[in-house]
């Protein structure tokens, strides 16, 4: 069975849709610049906070708008993101099936702390529950915009938590794109909660790597690669640094103008392509990176930032897939280079990732997926 996919991203992502062979629909709104509320090593104030919280709900009410306009060119099925309850609202208006996509565990469980918090620190069975009930009960940015959607389509008001215990308790199926291998599922999770594995993108057709990128590849011994994907949490000086202290060549993305035998910038380059050739990554740890870098069976350093990546960070260490996080509200470049220097020089951690790359490879998670839309075909 085929189906036509048309997603709504972010105009950054288009190209990344499009060469997929999917239909772009734009949403509105940029979040690489909410990545953090403080610079590398501090702490936000309270005005930051505030800040950041405000221009987080101008982001969602975008959204919730872009996701309205998504559905309204058409769509028989809605795929929901963990951040994107609206769609839900607009599912129901729409009299189409909703399915959860979520990238990260978001339901309230004994096995793990609410990963909106941005901490990997558990509280004990019955605090994690506890808490993660709490805060799936208690307000959120896109609360409003929910509101808002709903009112729009004239449907009953209705607080997005109350949609929440209600999707709950009629057990509506959640597929989450990450591995059993990685994070096994928790024993209190609903049956209605899949676990299908990593979601792989293809490199594009006729994909080649810049030149002096393949040039630079091949000038010395594998380097390392820094990168947080489209934001600009690290510049340049930054990096360079802190892979001169730890005597690594290094890929730097995220940053331009780099060129040398040690160091070079790159743009987008797919982490399928790029991170195997990698001696390690150091990223974000963000659910899809961490995913990349699992893959390639290459050493993880993690610089988590907020939500769910302090998780995903304390997941690759106690598998031993890299050296302890370097949180970054800590983060310096004597402590960037040190986790550098462990990650690359401890055999363990290789040894250690190039198995959890073994294991992945075995995994399927597409045919998961494709169950779900065949049980969703048959409601419409």
């Amino acid at each position: 069975m085929g189906y036509d996919v048309a997603v709504a991203a972010n105009a950054a992502y288009a190209p990344l849709v499009t060469a997929a062979g999917c239909e772009y629909r734009e949403l509105p709104g940029d979040m690489s610049h909410l990545v953090s509320p403080a610079a590398p090593g501090e702490k936000a104030t309270g005005g930051d906070l505030r800040r950041y919280m405000r221009e987080l709900g101008d982001y969602m009410d975008l959204a919730a708008t872009g996701t309205l306009a998504a559905a309204e060119a058409g769509t028989d099925v809605i795929l929901a993101n963990a951040i994107a309850p609206y769609a839900y609202d607009v599912a129901e208006a729409f009299g189409v099936p909703a399915i959860g996509a979520h990238l990260q565990p978001i339901e309230p469980s004994r096995a793990y702390p609410p990963v909106t918090l941005g901490s990997a620190r558990s509280l004990g069975s019955v605090g994690n529950k506890l808490l993660g009930s709490l805060i799936s009960a208690g307000k959120a940015p896109y609360d409003a915009p929910s509101a808002r959607i709903r009112q729009m389509l004239c449907l009953p008001k209705k607080a997005r938590s109350a949609s929440d215990r209600a999707r709950r308790k009629a057990n509506s199926p959640v597929l989450h794109g990450f591995s059993p291998t990685i994070f096994p599922r928790p024993v209190d999770w609903r049956s209605g909660l899949t676990m299908t594995g990593y979601w792989w993108s293809d490199v594009e057709p006729g994909w080649q790597a810049p030149a002096e990128l393949v040039e630079f590849l091949a000038d010395g011994p594998p380097p390392v690669f820094i990168g947080f994907g489209s934001s600009a949490a690290l510049d340049a000086d930054f990096m360079l640094d802190a892979a001169h202290r730890a005597g690594v060549r290094a890929v730097l993305q995220g940053v331009q103008g780099v060129a040398g035998p040690d160091a070079i910038s790159i743009g987008a380059v797919p982490h399928e392509w790029l991170f195997p050739q990698m001696a390690a990554v150091v990223h974000h740890a963000g659910a899809g990176t961490a995913a990349a870098g699992l893959r390639a069976g290459v050493p993880t350093v993690s610089v988590p930032i907020y939500t769910d990546q302090p998780f995903w960070a304390a997941r690759i260490t106690s598998l031993g897939g890299g050296p302890q996080p370097v949180p970054y509200k800590e983060l310096t470049t004597e402590r960037l280079a040190d986790a550098i220097t462990q990650a690359t020089t401890t055999p363990a951690y290789a040894a250690r990732a190039r198995q959890l790359a073994a294991m992945l490879a075995t995994e399927d998670g597409t045919t998961p997926v494709a169950t779900a839309l065949r049980a969703a075909a048959k409601q419409m």
